[in-house]
């Protein structure tokens, strides 16, 4: 069957172990499946008869997450379906995948939600990284789920470790102090219950429910940044500084969080009463910024930005708060598409087609 690009799946059983086929779900609830019930619960991450999409991509992380889900449903009262994307980047591999996935799911009378793309190709149609690229084909469909299916929440096995290369990956992007919450526990639709676990405990977990999983070869290439920095940043850190990183990443990822959280109030309240401050058609008042400390000229900047869904980074952010001390008729180049003018008195913000 197939829905606007969509496809459910149902295919025939693949060469997969035999504890793939079994129904494993116990009587009882152990100890890290009670921790993961209870996270859900005090994050009011997710609310009963909420239909939930797992994105499982046959890995480590997505198949406890998906576990743990199996688990605590009866408590939850929810309803679970899978989401996979098949990114053809490794031949007969990712298929594999698909395949574990999709079978897995039929054990546990689960419906499985499967898109294939053409990545290379995307990612040189879109001009953008291979990773960036995956990231925004498997949200985008996500998103479809929810839109044309009624799904309420889209889960991910994102965790502890996760966080922390996504902290780095940013930090060497070159974001600003808000920028480094990191992974957000929730953003919109998407949750990650996961992301106060660690990915020790949730190996621990796989081994003791005897879970199966797939592993993905393409971790081991360091020709993405994010492989280079769980592979070989993070490990030289820790062999430095032992178990240091990840619990000074998280606290550094919380703190961000709730600074970002405290900012997004105060720029509202900001907005309200000097209007020359918020991007309207367009438009900042340059006199208005000018009367501002550079930190919020630079967080006007951001926002301002978001609004017109273009880059934002540190540099960027730099130069617009240097376009204040130059003087009117100068402009400031936002990536390839968007630029920035300062004309008499506002500063105008222009997307090219």
């Amino acid at each position: 069957m197939e829905s606007n690009g969509n496809v459910f799946l149902s295919v025939d059983p693949v060469d997969l172990p035999e504890r793939a086929l079994f129904h494993y779900r116990s009587c009882t609830v152990n100890p890290f499946e009670k921790k993961f019930l209870e996270q859900l619960r005090t994050r009011k991450l997710v609310q009963e008869k909420d239909r939930i999409i797992c994105a499982v991509s046959g890995g480590p992380d997505s198949m406890a997450m998906l576990s743990l889900f199996l688990e605590v449903t009866p408590v939850l009262q929810c309803e679970l379906a899978v989401a996979h994307c098949n990114y053809q980047l490794r031949g007969p591999e990712s298929d594999v995948d698909e395949c574990f996935v999709v079978e897995f799911c039929r054990t546990q009378g689960l419906s499985c939600y499967v898109e294939r793309y053409d990545t290379r190709h995307v990612a040189g149609r879109m001009k953008k990284s291979i990773e960036e690229t995956a990231r925004v084909l498997r949200y985008r469909f996500f998103q479809s789920l929810v839109d044309e299916l009624a799904f309420t929440k889209i889960a991910t096995g994102h965790h502890v470790n996760d966080n922390a290369e996504t902290l780095l990956f940013n930090l060497f992007r070159g974001v600003s102090l808000p920028g480094l919450t990191g992974i957000r526990e929730k953003n919109g639709r998407i949750i990650r219950p996961m992301l106060l676990f660690h990915k020790a405990d949730i190996q621990e977990y796989l081994k003791e429910k005897n879970i199966p999983s797939r592993s993905d070869s393409s971790n081991v290439l360091e020709e993405y940044d994010r492989n280079f920095i769980r592979n070989r940043v993070i490990p030289l850190i820790e062999e430095r500084f032992p178990h240091k990183l990840l619990p000074s990443l998280q606290r550094l990822s919380e703190n961000a969080g709730e600074l970002e959280e405290f900012l997004e109030l105060y720029f509202e309240d900001l907005a309200a009463r000097e209007p020359g401050l918020s991007l309207y058609k367009g438009e900042l008042d340059v006199d208005a910024l000018r009367r501002r400390t550079i930190f919020e000229q630079k967080e006007i900047f951001k926002r301002a930005l978001r609004d017109m869904d273009a880059t934002v980074d540190s540099r960027t952010l730099q130069k617009l708060a240097g376009l204040l001390q130059s003087q009117p008729g100068k402009m400031v180049m936002v990536g390839k598409k968007v630029h920035v003018l300062w004309k008499g008195k506002k500063l105008l913000f222009t997307r090219q087609t």
